[in-house]
């Protein structure tokens, strides 16, 4: 955990299916927090219906002053922080920016990947709201996606783009 009063974002994990509650507690408490949720279209014996959920299963984003560690692991459905060498890891402004940018479009499809992906070509976003992004083109399930990758807690988002969005990196 960093020494400085700045703000910066951490990732923290979640009781399995809580994320929504987490982020109601953390928000009542004055704690800035994010959720990145994708709708999604589930089927059911009897109906189906688009609904809400977390991009990434028992992960919650906040971002806080070291003051408000231990505000947060006191929260109710808070496991812990994703540490490295017993510390929690701050999460780069950049990384939850991007993923932010990638949930706002509406053309964009997202899929998560706990798996290595091999590093590709790297490649820029060249229309769109994404404008000037960098990321690498790879393969993924028979389809071309660009790789965003959230290294801090071992994820990585694979986009669909229209292939007019992007060009190769220089």
């Amino acid at each position: 955990m960093a020494t400085t009063s700045n703000p910066r974002w951490y990732a923290a994990y979640t009781k399995p299916r809580n994320e929504k509650k987490v982020l109601e507690r953390l928000r009542e408490t004055g704690i800035e927090a994010y959720l990145p949720l994708q709708k999604r279209l589930k089927q059911w014996s009897d109906r189906k219906k688009f609904v809400e959920e977390p991009i990434f299963r028992s992960y919650i984003f906040v971002r806080i002053e070291l003051k408000d560690y231990f505000n947060v692991l006191n929260t109710t459905g808070i496991v812990r922080f994703i540490t490295f060498e017993g510390k929690a890891v701050p999460i780069p402004d950049k990384q939850i920016d991007q993923v932010k940018l990638l949930l706002e479009q509406k053309d964009v499809e997202v899929d998560v990947s706990e798996e290595p992906i091999m590093p590709g070509t790297m490649i820029e976003i060249t229309s769109g709201v994404m404008i000037g992004l960098t990321g690498e083109l790879v393969e993924h399930q028979g389809k071309q996606k660009v790789v965003v990758r959230l290294n801090h807690i071992s994820h990585s988002l694979l986009v669909s783009l229209p292939a007019g969005y992007i060009a190769k990196a220089i």
